[in-house]
């Protein structure tokens, strides 16, 4: 664990199916490799704890990802790192937790739409071209992907990807 008050957070964005579950828990790994434990802020996870509304719009989302910031910085305030592991389509969601928590890491996995659609381990994009979901960021909601991120990478690697991330904390003198 970070020692208390040097915690650190890692925002992986990126449009669904593009792979940010599989970076974050490369991460972990590495982390965990160094002595470093953090904790993974899955969304799709959390949606089922934080509430029983399985919806998509705005508000919903608006909703969502302030408590999920909430929640990633209450853990930084006790010495925890914390990987959040979400898409965040708008750059609201995200900037505003970048203003709020220190040590802050924006990570865009930049992975082509068409990939991701090919992909589609959850059916999401499946639903969305059959007319069952009408909200998936990248088709019917728009996807803002960050205008300044930390870090860009791409997905190829998993294990190169989360090395580059761990520079970076290195870098930003978050981690020895």
């Amino acid at each position: 664990m970070a020692p208390r008050n040097q915690a650190f957070a890692v925002w992986i964005t990126g449009l669904p199916a593009s792979g940010k579950s599989t970076i974050a828990a490369a991460l972990k790994a590495q982390l965990a490799a160094r002595g470093v434990d953090v904790a993974v802020l899955e969304s799709d996870e959390l949606r089922k704890v934080f509430g029983s509304r399985q919806e998509y719009g705005v508000e919903e989302r608006d909703s969502f990802y302030r408590q999920l910031g909430y929640v990633g910085a209450l853990l930084m305030e006790h010495g925890v790192s914390v990987v959040f592991d979400a898409t965040a389509n708008r750059r609201v969601f995200r900037d505003r937790v970048r203003a709020a928590v220190p040590r802050f890491v924006e990570v865009y996995l930049d992975v082509p739409l068409a990939t991701c659609m090919q992909r589609d381990p959850k059916g999401i994009y499946r639903s969305a071209v059959q007319g069952e979901a009408s909200s998936v960021p990248g088709l019917q909601d728009p996807y803002e992907p960050p205008q300044a991120p930390d870090v860009v990478v791409h997905g190829g690697n998993p294990d190169s990807d989360a090395r580059q991330i761990i520079e970076k904390l290195v870098e930003k003198g978050y981690l020895e």
